[in-house]
């Protein structure tokens, strides 16, 4: 009875692998530096490195300090803090995390750094269980964090920041950029009744209280502005007459002065004059 049996048990079990997920790849962070994340299938793929250098960004040398001395203590395993880059967009909290990033992995061979999705922020639980342990560390990175889905995301931030029974990972730090301090999405809450949306609000609120370290981008006034456009011009070698005239006139064009709006002027000023730029 046992050998008739035999085929169907073999049949059935083939079966079952085929239904099976197939078993993710172990992770290869010798590839690169930078690193996206997929959570569908738990790859991460290898990104090139992050080419503006963080002597490049003018009028945020405070922001800079706070940021690099967090980090370098992380790649020292010194005690840090999770960081949230909040302010007015364009002010350059994106470009400064990831070029402070590769001015300190540059001493730091076993730094890498994982961007995620904002809308894949209930994945970072089990992220961050999968980086826990290993030899590198990570700089996990969420640009123009808000929480649009509601509280759902926010738990889930806060499970990953605090790790549950196992406390969080000690090799990653979580840098989150927003344009919001709280994180709170725009209209939040006008859909639903005010118990609900008063409980939302607590929990998302909350969530930012779990970042040590905040680091806030004002607005860009026009000295600033200016030394950032000339910053750049010098940097690349970029020169042309009536240069802070055309750079007023481009931010008065754009509605308003910001670092991107100083590096979108010395891009066109750049495809002007012929010469090429870091992307």
């Amino acid at each position: 009875m046992t050998h008739e049996l035999e085929p169907v048990l073999t049949r059935i079990a083939e079966a079952l692998e085929r239904l099976a997920p197939p078993r993710p790849l172990e992770p290869d962070f010798t590839a690169a530096r930078l690193f996206r994340h997929d959570p569908a299938s738990g790859a991460f793929h290898p990104a090139p490195d992050y080419p503006l250098p963080l002597a490049a960004l003018v009028g945020v040398e405070r922001q800079k300090d706070r940021f690099v001395e967090n980090l370098r203590r992380f790649a020292d395993g010194l005690p840090y803090n999770h960081a949230l880059l909040w302010g007015v967009r364009g002010t350059g909290k994106s470009s400064l995390a990831k070029a402070a990033f590769m001015d300190v992995a540059r001493a730091s061979p076993e730094l890498k750094l994982v961007e995620v999705d904002r809308d894949q922020v209930t994945a970072l639980p089990a992220l961050f269980d999968a980086l826990r342990g290993r030899a590198e560390r990570f700089v996990v990175l969420c640009d123009d964090l808000s929480f649009e889905e509601g509280a759902a995301a926010a738990k889930a931030l806060k499970s990953a920041l605090e790790g549950g029974v196992s406390g969080p990972p000690a090799n990653v730090l979580f840098a989150a950029t927003s344009n919001r301090r709280h994180l709170m999405p725009r209209g939040h809450g006008e859909d639903k009744g005010l118990v609900a949306a008063a409980e939302d609000a607590e929990e998302e609120v909350s969530v930012s209280d779990r970042f040590g370290l905040w680091v806030g981008f004002p607005p860009m006034d026009q000295a600033n502005y200016l030394a950032a456009v000339e910053g750049y011009a010098e940097r690349y070698g970029l020169s042309a007459g009536g240069l802070e005239r055309r750079a007023l006139q481009w931010a008065q064009l754009r509605g308003g002065r910001s670092g991107r709006v100083a590096w979108q002027f010395i891009r066109d000023l750049a495809g002007e004059l012929g010469r090429p730029l870091p992307l």
